[in-house]
């Protein structure tokens, strides 16, 4: 009865593929405009992730455009200016901040936006190599399946709406190999490809995500096989292919680090490799390195890693053919390139495990779809029905928990900032400038200017000097070298206190205001409120203050 029901579909024109593929489209878009909403909440507390970016990295790596928007300029020198090594979000962050305004609304809408983006490049790529082996491309599911994985999935929801370096990323890797399997292929040498289109789109994304986030040298290796692939798996023609957007991707690096960097910026861009130049792996033996490494990918999702361990074991000993699919190996080696750059950084959050989680999915959806196809033309539509179902066991957990996110929205931190916005502002004798590790996203969600007290090319002391901020925000309590460098200076009154997050290292952060440790330095009562920096810092775009400036 059950075969003679969906052979009446397929006759008809609606398979059992074709439904399941309109089915997993259908609520894959549902679950991606809930990504829209509640923009502004907290990321979720009790959650599984414990990630420091919640606190500090949305702001960090955005403050060229939210300081250029809220002071005029977008370069302050002393401070962490993490923009002169990684430009491109903050540039893009830049673009939307002249329409809509620095808000913390605004730029995890861009990122549901490049996240949507990634979405539809996946789906593409996907689906064009869904065409090599069995069936008809009509017929190939592994496409909607990775889309409704990545949409259900509550570790790329939290992560995927959060305005950090790792979204931008991914969608510029996979830009990245959709150009290169768009290549024309060269099958007879001498041969010139017909279209400069795709060569000249990869000469300016090899750079861009680099330039993006340092750490997608180790994502190239994966786009580099793709071209490989595309020459037909030959030396000579895949160099034809490679060495134009190669050569040219690394013209344009260097032209913005030796025209803009070296002789302006040098030792912020310096500063940024130096302070993450350490590597954890060798403070405990390797092999604990590696297991911790793999393991802690269950963050992205129990069910969904051991399908992908699953697959990947199925394929090697199964079914080697999808080996033979460019775009297989392709993420294998993306999945590997970050792997190697885990294990030997050994600063294993969370959100570093975004840029494995995507692959890792699209992984699973191709090997899903392959064995499905793989099947008896008799057989395909039970193949179908059991594929989906084991879909759906993978992302209904996941699905509830995501919607259990989407119900259950917190505000702490929006609360907390406005809260130290309404006590500054009401304070007229009191710079506006605030010292902290997260103000950075306090700028971006009050626009108060703000000052990082632990990352900077100056010293501490110096930049306190520099600025002279009128506020301190502390999670908890105040170091003892905090404390140490403000002490000569100021005398830190406790003003208030708030309640933000779970993390039982960083739940409250304390507001303290910075009166001089001389009451006869203590400054006149102005009457407007001062919302900029010294004027003596002001700047244009791309210039810098002097330090004879600086002095007075």
């Amino acid at each position: 009865m059950a075969q003679a029901v969906l052979r009446d579909w397929s006759g008809a024109g609606w398979s059992v593929a074709r439904i399941a593929k309109i089915l997993l489209l259908g609520v894959s878009a549902i679950f991606l405009l809930l990504h829209f909403v509640h923009l502004t909440a907290d990321f979720p507390n009790n959650s599984p992730w414990m990630d420091w970016s919640k606190y500090t990295d949305e702001g960090w790596y955005g403050d060229a455009a939210i300081r250029h928007y809220v002071t005029g300029h977008w370069y302050w020198k002393g401070d962490f200016n993490p923009a002169v090594a990684l430009p491109v979000w903050p540039a893009l962050e830049w673009l939307l901040f002249r329409f809509t305004g620095a808000s913390l609304a605004g730029a995890r809408a861009l990122t549901v936006c490049v996240f949507a983006g990634t979405l539809v490049t996946l789906y593409l790529l996907v689906q064009r190599h869904s065409r090599t082996g069995a069936g008809d491309a009509d017929e190939a599911l592994a496409g909607p399946i990775a889309i409704f994985l990545l949409c259900t999935s509550p570790f790329v929801y939290v992560f995927e709406r959060m305005a950090i370096l790792e979204p931008l990323m991914i969608a510029l890797t996979a830009l990245g190999l959709l150009a290169a399997s768009a290549l024309e292929p060269i099958h007879l040498e001498g041969r010139r490809p017909r279209g400069a289109g795709p060569s000249v789109l990869l000469m300016l994304l090899l750079p861009a995500i680099v330039l993006t986030k340092t750490t997608g040298l180790f994502l190239l290796p994966a786009i580099f096989y793709m071209v490989w692939a595309r020459a037909g798996y030959r030396l000579r023609p895949a160099l034809r292919l490679a060495l134009p957007p190669a050569i040219g991707g690394a013209g344009l690096w260097c032209a913005y680090f030796f025209l803009f960097v070296r002789p302006h910026y040098l030792a912020d861009y310096q500063y940024l490799f130096s302070a993450n130049a350490y590597t954890g792996i060798d403070l405990e033996p390797v092999a604990n390195v590696i297991l911790n490494t793999i393991t802690d990918g269950t963050w992205i999702g129990t069910l969904l890693y051991g399908t992908f361990f699953a697959v990947v074991a199925l394929t090697l000993f199964w079914r080697p053919r999808l080996l033979r699919n460019p775009l297989f190996p392709s993420l294998l080696l993306w999945i590997a390139g970050y792997y190697f750059f885990l294990a030997y950084h050994n600063n294993l959050q969370p959100r570093y495990y975004l840029v494995l989680a995507v692959p890792i999915t699209v992984v699973v959806a191709m090997g899903l779809d392959s064995l499905r196809r793989g099947q008896r033309r008799s057989t395909t539509a039970m193949a179908t029905i059991l594929v989906a179902a084991v879909v759906l066991a993978v992302a209904a957990p996941d699905a509830a928990q995501q919607l259990g996110y989407v119900l259950h929205p917190t505000y702490q931190f929006e609360a907390t900032a406005q809260g130290i916005k309404q006590i500054v502002l009401a304070d007229k004798t009191h710079s506006p400038l605030i010292l902290s590790i997260s103000g950075s996203d306090l700028t971006l969600m009050t626009g108060l200017p703000s000052i990082d007290d632990d990352f900077g090319t100056y010293a501490l002391e110096e930049r306190v000097k520099t600025y002279r901020p009128g506020w301190y925000a502390s999670w908890n309590d105040v170091a003892d070298d905090k404390a140490d460098v403000l002490a000569p200076m100021y005398q830190m009154k406790r003003v208030a206190a708030f309640a933000a997050y779970d993390d039982p290292d960083r739940n409250l952060l304390i507001l303290y205001r910075l009166d001089p440790a001389n009451p006869s330095q203590h400054p006149r009562r102005r009457r407007a409120r001062r919302r900029t920096p010294p004027r003596a810092l002001i700047t244009r775009m791309g210039q810098q203050p002097s330090d004879d400036q600086l002095k007075h």
